[in-house]
């Protein structure tokens, strides 16, 4: 009997082992599945960085990883002491990667520190993988799970969105005390110690032990306290030239190759040839089979298609795939205005063209729902059920977005009367989607970007793909662009219009100040503003020297409508959502500016009726 058992033991606990190899690779840890934090004793939102290696194949220039990360090449070359962000990259050079880190609330009992990063899911891609690969174990697949409890693992979907937590801490206010202004995520490796990374990393021993503790495994991730970035010597990469030796032999090399690979050929496409022709007697009968089968399934999913958008055809003019195909060329590259919207000419009309997988239904019911002129229109839409694509069909507006003129040479061209006029427009369009829709619907991602200039300089919002029908929801689920995102919604997913007025906040700031809503150091804009008017000596000074140089050489503004609306863009800015004025008193605010009233004269319009229109 004792026999049997010790027989019995090892094949038990080979079979686990084999059941189990992922736990094997990543054992059990509590912290795998985030790291506590409590938002009250930090500093969240905060700026911080991660430490992260270039790798083959894919990782090995900074316009992948910036892609990765969701930050811009020039974010990352200038933390990480790189000259150019076009330069090319070798294996495990060190990088200093910046993220926005937060405190987030997962239920009701935990909140856990993460920097949330949207990732697409590729064919052959897992949690796992993913983690390890693409994020070099910066994050953990528990992590994933619990921050995406929607999705089942084992069944994700090719281009299904998935939020990659990377594991990261804000300095409490003790460490920012004691001089700690970042804690760096950094991976601890197996040649490492903790001597090794406080030389690395230009930190103490000490202070590493106190931030994590003394346990540390391979591959936790550390947070490394320090008051600013270490240098990092990146290497010199010098061209090796053949000798002429070398080149001779991989000529002959080469020669012999080739012979070998042109017998090869001759081989297999023998092989092949006489395989066709067994297979051809066969491949009539099945042919009409296949194509009957197909042209069923195609029929289904256009049937489908369009029950989805069945309430918008009496609404909308349904374009053919055919139309848009000829309008952009087959969708070439120099057409394309921005990400997937190309401009394309129909019957001599022109048109912005935004292509997108089928999750359009959601941004159909919504753009029923308005019609402003402060909002860009909707004409039209298409279907092709061949790959399953919907195209949105929306007017073209001519000057482009108010980003791409801010933050250019064109910036000279926006007088403070246009910007004023800007603003006004954009708080129109937003005052109208809050105030007199049903449930009313948020945008969730006003920016410069998304703000468009018609021929006479006034501004339409575009782009309501991420916009959502209802106030006051609660989701995991969080999207939008670094700079812009209010903190009650990075922090604890929560969704109403107050959201939308911080945004606009930022993008009073930006038409102020002419900066962009995130530096290349990933620090926001919003911060900057701090204390500017808080002590009235000084203030018309302060002001005017973070103002936009371009306004500053302008003589047709005055510095109390300046005040204004910096005043009003604060208030936007305030971090308890209850406290940011609604669009309607944002609305009247603006208007009350002596710059526009003497402006809106000559066009024979009053403030009352800009905020009435």
């Amino acid at each position: 009997m004792k026999k049997r058992v010790i027989c019995i033991l090892p094949t038990m606990f080979l079979f686990f082992l084999c059941c189990n190899s992922q736990a094997q690779i990543q054992p059990t840890n509590p912290a795998y599945s985030g790291y506590n934090c409590n938002a009250s004793q930090t500093i969240s939102p905060c700026q911080t960085y991660v430490f992260y290696q270039a790798r083959s194949p894919d990782y090995l220039d900074l316009a992948s990883i910036a892609d990765l990360f969701s930050v811009s090449r020039l974010m990352i070359s200038h933390p990480s002491n790189i000259s150019s962000p076009s330069s090319p990259l070798i294996a495990f050079q060190s990088l200093f990667i910046p993220i926005q880190c937060s405190c987030n609330k997962i239920n009701t009992s935990r909140s856990i520190s993460y920097a949330g990063l949207n990732y697409t899911i590729k064919k052959g891609d897992s949690f796992y993988l993913v983690s390890r690969n693409h994020f070099q174990n910066l994050t953990r697949y528990q992590s994933v799970q619990v921050v995406n409890p929607s999705l089942v693992p084992t069944n994700l979907e090719i281009g299904v969105n998935v939020i990659f937590p990377i594991f990261c801490k804000c300095p409490t206010k003790a460490q920012l005390g004691n001089q700690t202004n970042y804690l760096i995520s950094y991976v601890f490796q197996p040649s490492d110690n903790l001597s090794s990374i406080a030389t690395k990393f230009g930190s103490d021993t000490q202070s590493i032990i106190d931030v994590n503790g003394d346990e540390i495994k391979i591959f936790d991730t550390v947070f490394v306290p320090v008051s600013q970035l270490p240098n990092i010597t990146q290497p010199v990469v010098a061209p090796v030239l053949p000798e002429k030796t070398e080149r001779k032999a991989k000529v002959r090399g080469l020669s012999i190759g080739l012979a070998i690979c042109g017998i090869l050929l001759i081989l297999v496409c023998g092989m092949w040839g006489y395989r066709e022709n067994l297979i051809k007697k066969n491949r009539g009968k099945y042919k009409d089979v296949e194509k009957s089968k197909m042209g069923k399934k195609k029929r289904a999913e256009e049937v489908n298609l369009m029950a989805d958008v069945s309430d918008c055809l009496d609404k909308y003019r349904v374009f053919g795939i055919d139309e848009l195909v000829e309008a952009t060329d087959r969708f070439h590259d120099k057409w394309i205005l921005q990400g997937s919207v190309y401009k394309g000419s129909i019957n001599g009309e022109l048109y912005a063209i935004k292509k997108m997988k089928w999750d359009a239904c959601e941004e159909l019911k919504i753009l029923q729902k308005v019609n402003h002129g402060n909002l860009v229109k909707l004409e039209g839409f298409c279907i092709d059920p061949e790959d399953a694509n919907c195209y949105l069909i929306y007017e073209y507006i001519e000057n482009g977005s108010l980003h791409s003129w801010l933050h250019s040479s064109r910036s000279k061209e926006l007088s403070w009367k246009m910007r004023l006029k800007i603003a006004i427009d954009v708080a129109n369009g937003l005052q109208y989607v809050h105030e007199h829709t049903r449930p009313r619907v948020v945008h969730k991602d006003i920016k410069s970007s998304n703000i468009l200039l018609d021929g006479n300089m006034r501004g339409k919002i575009a782009n309501f793909g991420l916009a959502k029908s209802g106030c006051n929801a609660i989701t995991m689920h969080i999207v939008g662009t670094q700079g812009y995102i209010a903190p009650e919604y990075l922090t604890d997913g929560v969704v109403s219009t107050k959201m939308d007025v911080f945004s606009f906040g930022v993008v009073l700031l930006e038409l102020v100040s002419g900066r962009e809503a995130i530096n290349e150091e990933g620090k926001v804009l919003w911060s900057t503003i701090d204390g500017i008017l808080e002590r009235k000596s000084g203030k018309t000074e302060r002001l005017r020297e973070w103002m936009d140089e371009s306004l500053r050489i302008e003589e047709s503004y005055t510095m109390d409508s300046v005040v204004n609306v910096v005043s009003v863009a604060i208030a936007c800015l305030h971090r308890d959502p209850t406290r940011r004025p609604s669009m309607v008193d944002i609305v009247y605010a603006l208007c009350k500016s002596d710059d526009l009233f003497s402006d809106l004269s000559q066009d024979g319009l009053s403030p009352r009726l800009v905020v009435a229109r």
